[in-house]
C-alpha cells in the first residue's frame, strides 16, 4: 500500500495509493483557490543518494537558556546547527532534562508487522517549506496561515504531517510542535508526525541518530512553562542514505525504537538493495521497517519500473510517496507561459521547451 504526502489544504484522491509530500509555506484559508497553490516537494532520484540540495544553489550553551526559536535563528550554517544540537543532546542527557519516555513492553523477539505499529491516513501534509527560507522563501509572518492549514487538515482527519530536522534547521519541527500543543485535547492527540534524521558526512555513529532524535523530540514537544508532556515520534526516518555509516544509522534507528523515543521507524530515498539491507538488519532485532519514503508521480514513475515498489511490497514496507504532484506541475497551475520561479524553472524548461513544446505534458494535464 502506498500513501500520499501532499502539501496543500485541498482534498485529493488518486486511484494510485500514495502518501504526503512537502507543502507550500504560503497557503491562507482553505478555499477553492488553495487547490491552485503549488505543492513544494523534494526532488530526488530513488536510484542514487539524493537530498533536498538537488535544486538548491548552495546547498555549549545550556539548554534551559536556549529556546526553540533561538535554535532556528542563531546558526549561520547547517553544520553549526547540527554540531550545536549534538552538544545539547549530550548535555541534556547528562542533566536528565529530556522527558523520559518508556515503552510498556520489552522489544519483541519476533518481528511485528509494520501495520501493528503505524496506522496512517491515506494522505498527509509535508512541511519542508514550513520554515525553510533558503529554498522556499519562508516568512515568519505567514505562520498564522500555516496554522490555519494545520487546523483545517486536522478538522478533516488528515492529521499526518511529514517534516525533518533539516527543514528550516528545526523551524518546521518547532512550528508543528507549537501547532499541536495549541490544538490541545482530542485534536492534538490525533496528530501524527513523521520526521527524519539527516545522514550528513560528519555524523557517523549510532549515537548521532539517537541524539538527533532527542533534539527533534524537544522541538516537537514544547514546554508550556509548567510541565512537559512528551509524545513519542510517530515515525522516525533516515532522510537519505550515505556513502558510509549506514549500518550505524540503522543501529541508531533501532536504539530510538527500543528506548521508546519513536513508535515506528522508516527510511527515505532508499533503493532496492538498501531497503532490503536495512529491513534485514532491523528484523534481526525484531523491529519492522515501517516505510520507505520515495519520489513517485505520473511524471516520475521509476519506482514502478526499477523494482523498488515491488521490493517494498515483498518486504511489507509501506511506500510513502512524496512529490506526487511533481513539484506543483501536476496541479494545472503551470504551463508554457506561466512558470514557477526559483529552482523549478529548470524543470519547466525540460517540460515546455522540448521539441514538442510541452504537448505531451499538456495532454497529460488534460486527461487528469
Amino acid at each position: 500500500t502506498m500513501k500520499l504526502i501532499i502539501g496543500c489544504s485541498f482534498t485529493l484522491y488518486l486511484s494510485l495509493t500514495v502518501l504526503p509530500l512537502e507543502s507550500s509555506a504560503f497557503i491562507s484559508v482553505p478555499t477553492e483557490a488553495t487547490s491552485k497553490q503549488s505543492l513544494n516537494v523534494v526532488h530526488a532520484s530513488t536510484e542514487k543518494s539524493p537530498n533536498e540540495s538537488d535544486f538548491s544553489s548552495s546547498s555549549s550553551s545550556r539548554i534551559d537558556n536556549l529556546t526553540s526559536s533561538q535554535c532556528n535563528e542563531n546558526y549561520s550554517s547547517r553544520r553549526d546547527f547540527f554540531k550545536q544540537t549534538a552538544i545539547l543532546s549530550s548535555s541534556t542527557a547528562a542533566m536528565g532534562m529530556l522527558p523520559k519516555i518508556t515503552r510498556a513492553n520489552t522489544p519483541p523477539t519476533t518481528l511485528q508487522t509494520a501495520s501493528s505499529l503505524l496506522s496512517l491516513p491515506p494522505m498527509g501534509l509535508g512541511a519542508w517549506a514550513w520554515g525553510d527560507s533558503l529554498f522556499w522563501g519562508y516568512n515568519p509572518k505567514e505562520d498564522n496561515n500555516l496554522k490555519e492549514v494545520f487546523d483545517y487538515a486536522v478538522s478533516k482527519n488528515l492529521a499526518f504531517f511529514d517534516t525533518a530536522e533539516l527543514y528550516g534547521l528545526g523551524r518546521s519541527e518547532t512550528l508543528l510542535g507549537n501547532f499541536r500543543q495549541q490544538a490541545g485535547g482530542k485534536d492534538g492527540e490525533k496528530v501524527q508526525i513523521a520526521t527524519k534524521f539527516a545522514a550528513l558526512p560528519f555524523r557517523t555513529k549510532a549515537k548521532d541518530v539517537v541524539n538527533a532524535c532527542k533534539e527533534s523530540l524537544k522541538r516537537l514537544n514544547p514546554s508550556d512553562g509548567t510541565s512537559i508532556k512528551t509524545c513519542a515520534i510517530d515515525l522516525y526516518q533516515i532522510h537519505f542514505p550515505n556513502a558510509w555509516s549506514n549500518e550505524e544509522y540503522w543501529d541508531g534507528l533501532a536504539q530510538c525504537y527500543e528506548e521508546g523515543l519513536v513508535k515506528a521507524v522508516g527510511v527515505s530515498n532508499y533503493g532496492v538493495d538498501a531497503v532490503r539491507a536495512v529491513h534485514d538488519k532491523l528484523a534481526q532485532r525484531g523491529i519492522p521497517l515501517a516505510t520507505n519514503q520515495i519520489q513517485l508521480s505520473l511524471l516520475y514513475r521509476f519506482p514502478l519500473e526499477n523494482g523498488l515498489l515491488q521490493a517494498c511490497n515483498e518486504l511489507n514496507v509501506k511506500v510513502l510517496s512524496y512529490s506526487p504532484l511533481a513539484l506543483g506541475f501536476l496541479t494545472g497551475k503551470y504551463d508554457i507561459k506561466n512558470r514557477p520561479s526559483g529552482p523549478r524553472q529548470n524543470i519547466a524548461k525540460k517540460l515546455f521547451d522540448g521539441p514538442d513544446e510541452g504537448k505531451a505534458f499538456n495532454d497529460l494535464i488534460a486527461v487528469m
